[in-house]
């Protein structure tokens, strides 16, 4: 095999990268677009596929773009920044067809309109690893370098708000001062309608001298750290300190307060659109009854409580649902709505028997889908069910459960589109209605 093959791109795969084809073999090939004729570097080769990477462009998509980090193709957070945003969103819709078509053997009536919102300064929370370089004598603090456990040397990120892209650099530049600096392995980032909030994790105390740093930081930057020794759960303030966060979805009147370790939605603007098109789906009446399922704190239950006559939010995680509960009654909706902990993975075909009388139905699991929901659900015969909303981050999983649905459950497809939730990732949020 040559050093360098030249290929032409076919298309885009789920993860954003290029396929084509040598002599019949498929190649994955890493920064190709589409229509591109590029030569390759095979970086790994499998019996029925190769990988590789490209050296050089020799003809150019006229959807290439500059990318606008100067950390892209090292860091691991964006995979897409090189291709026109347009066409990111035209990718990722056609990923989500393709999931459906060929996973799920399903179709959807209608296609929706995208759901886009900024594309750079979107991320509203992250996870940033930390790692003292002894060889380098430096610390760094960002995310991983592209399928790798190194850190990447990151002196700014384009997908964070610029003013915690801006933190980078004093951060390395703190946590080296620091005497934990080889127990502290990483900081997590939240905010809301308020101060950015930061998590050290710490793996063993942290000193006094430590503290007065942290302090002295957040009243130059303009932050408040948390601390967390073990699990989320523990993340607390510094001692002596107390903080609130919250974000608000204002088209609702509604404000949310959750812990900067709890999961809320990375992009706050998509969020809210998101929201408006899966209110707009369910046709909520003011007799309606709707189960939300993997509900969290609470982010679809509120506004569908505006309008429903009853809602029902089912979590696994008892801390969030104690969350969703206080968020229920701070907004006056405590007498409209029910919250439950229960592990949807694991859940009998007949679960859906002892629930509260549901009309409608919407659901927003993790990557996993909802497997055992679905299965669980009553045939669209019976008319218990007339509207689900499946709110995906995930289009596999997706196109398991619609299959399930249609094919088993009897009800149809309406309409299935993508929410650019991830701009520059090649991650596909997704949202589809299905009806009996």
């Amino acid at each position: 095999m040559p050093d360098l093959l030249t290929l032409t791109i076919e298309s885009i795969d789920h993860e954003g990268q290029g396929i084509a084809r040598n002599d019949g073999k498929t190649v994955f090939v890493e920064g190709g677009l589409t229509g591109e004729t590029v030569e390759v570097r095979i970086t790994r080769s499998k019996p029925t596929y190769d990988k590789g990477v490209v050296e050089r462009v020799v003809k150019e998509s006229a959807q290439r773009v500059t990318p606008a980090c100067p950390h892209f193709g090292v860091c691991g957070g964006c995979s897409m920044q090189h291709l026109d945003a347009r066409a990111q969103l035209a990718a990722k819709q056609r990923v989500l067809e393709d999931n459906l078509q060929h996973i799920g053997n399903v179709k959807a009536d209608n296609i929706f309109p995208p759901i886009e919102g900024p594309h750079w300064g979107y991320r509203h929370r992250a996870r940033l690893s930390v790692r003292h370089v002894v060889k380098k004598g430096a610390v760094l603090v960002g995310f991983h370098e592209k399928k790798s456990s190194f850190v990447a040397d990151m002196r700014e990120c384009r997908v964070l708000p610029p003013h915690v892209s801006a933190l980078l650099v004093p951060l390395r530049e703190l946590i080296a001062g620091l005497a934990i600096r080889d127990r502290a392995p990483q900081i997590e980032y939240a905010e809301g309608d308020g101060t950015p909030k930061l998590v050290l994790r710490h793996l063993e105390p942290v000193p006094d001298g430590d503290m007065a740093a942290l302090r002295a930081f957040a009243a130059a930057h303009n932050v408040q750290w948390y601390l967390q020794s073990k699990g989320p759960e523990t993340a607390i303030p510094l001692p002596g300190e107390e903080h609130t966060l919250g974000y608000a979805l204002s088209e609702f009147g509604l404000r949310y307060s959750f812990q900067p370790t709890e999961f809320t939605q990375v992009n706050p603007h998509i969020n809210a659109m998101l929201l408006r098109r899966a209110m707009r789906l369910l046709e909520l009446k003011p007799t309606d009854r709707v189960g939300d399922l993997f509900c969290g704190l609470g982010n679809f239950t509120l506004p569908i409580a505006q309008q429903a006559a009853f809602t029902y939010g089912i979590e696994g995680s008892a801390g969030l649902i104690k969350r969703a509960r206080d968020n229920a009654l701070s907004n006056g909706l405590a007498g409209k709505t029910d919250f439950a902990v229960a592990n949807l993975f694991e859940i009998a075909d007949d679960w859906f028997d002892g629930l509260p009388q549901l009309n409608k139905l919407l659901i927003d699991p993790p990557r996993d889908g909802a497997l055992a929901v679905v299965n669980a659900l009553p045939h669209a015969d019976t008319g218990r069910l007339e509207r689900i909303v499946y709110v995906s981050c995930s289009p596999a999983t997706l196109a398991r459960d619609a299959a399930i649905l249609t094919h088993l459950k009897g009800y149809r497809l309406r309409g299935a589109g993508v929410a650019n939730m991830f701009p520059h990732t090649a991650h596909v949020e997704s949202i589809a209605l299905f009806t009996t």
